[in-house]
């Protein structure tokens, strides 16, 4: 047979360990055709299936677990290099953020089948306070039936192998070439889509410097912050003048902004994914004049730019104060 079960065969429990090992630690290299061969080699009894899934989990839990204390204690500095060596940039700390936020137990649970998250959701875990053992019950969960399925729909699989025997050819001859084409397929899915991304962040984007620019000339510029609650925890501070907003809540109020300034969005993603979403979002609602800032907060306070304490009452979408 050929891959992936003829490494399997030759590895067995200890490549399902690195294997799972690896993509849990956010290196975007599938483990789904691997755990799925694994269930199929379990029904021909050449790997134990509860071996495998032992395996398989501690590598899971092994690597959740270092997420969630690096998260613990560097928070928002490690959500960011995810976020930014990410290979998609729509799938972003917020947006992970927005779902802990809303439901912190079952997104433990689904994480794993959601891409982009599985990474993100144990760091968000450990930077917003939950107890280590809640995070591994809960986790622990979320990965026990992300593996449990694809194993079982491997060991599916070898039994229709054992039943008709002729498809044992079939899936040796083409289950390598299969892997290796569902990799390169995700590695240019996401290519694409991420630069696709950029090209349109790139065309509308704000240089920090040239905002600081109109703001000591005096010229308005309503500005708005679309960081998450959560990070202005960790650091209260904001541009001059900003208002802060999540994105729905902006575009829901669209009519309220004004249209005679540029309209200027800034988060925290390496990448201004959200400002860019926001942007584009934006620009479909009849408001021209909007621009990513470039680098958003963390670039504008390394330049050493002004900033203000973050004001805690509710704000209106009344323009912005300028220098």
């Amino acid at each position: 047979m050929e891959l992936p079960t003829h490494i399997l065969l030759v590895y067995g429990y200890l490549l399902l360990f690195a294997w799972v090992l690896v993509e849990q630690f956010g290196i975007p290299l599938p483990a789904t055709p691997v755990l799925l061969a694994a269930g199929a080699l379990s029904a021909q009894h050449e790997l134990s299936f509860p071996l495998a899934f032992a395996a398989c989990l501690a590598a899971s839990l092994v690597a959740d677990t270092s997420w969630f204390l690096i998260g613990r204690r560097y928070g928002h500095h490690v959500l960011r290099i995810l976020c930014k060596l990410s290979l998609e940039p729509t799938v972003c700390v917020r947006k992970t953020q927005d779902s802990f936020g809303r439901r912190r137990e079952v997104t433990l649970m689904i994480a794993k089948f959601v891409p982009g998250l599985a990474t993100l959701a144990p760091p968000v875990a450990g930077q917003n306070g939950m107890s280590l053992g809640r995070f591994l019950l809960f986790d622990g969960i979320g990965a026990t039936l992300w593996i449990g399925v694809l194993l079982t729909a491997g060991r599916f699989f070898g039994d229709l192998l054992k039943r008709n025997p002729s498809l044992l050819d079939w899936a040796g001859r083409f289950s390598g070439a299969l892997l290796v084409l569902g990799i390169l397929g995700f590695f240019v899915g996401r290519v694409v889509r991420r630069r696709m991304v950029i090209k349109k962040l790139v065309a509308a984007r704000l240089e920090p410097e040239e905002l600081k620019r109109q703001l000591d000339a005096g010229e308005k510029a309503y500005i708005v912050d679309l960081r998450h609650p959560l990070e202005l925890l960790a650091d209260p501070f904001t541009l001059p003048g900003a208002l802060h907003f999540s994105p729905d809540a902006l575009a829901a109020r669209h009519q309220e902004i004004p249209r005679d300034r540029d309209v200027v969005l800034f988060c925290t993603c390496p990448s201004e994914a959200t400002a860019a979403k926001t942007a584009m979002t934006l620009h479909k609602l009849g408001i021209e004049r909007v621009r990513p800032l470039r680098g958003g907060y963390d670039e504008w306070k390394r330049l050493g730019f002004p900033l203000e304490a973050v004001q805690l009452a509710k704000p209106s979408l009344e323009p912005a104060k300028t220098l």
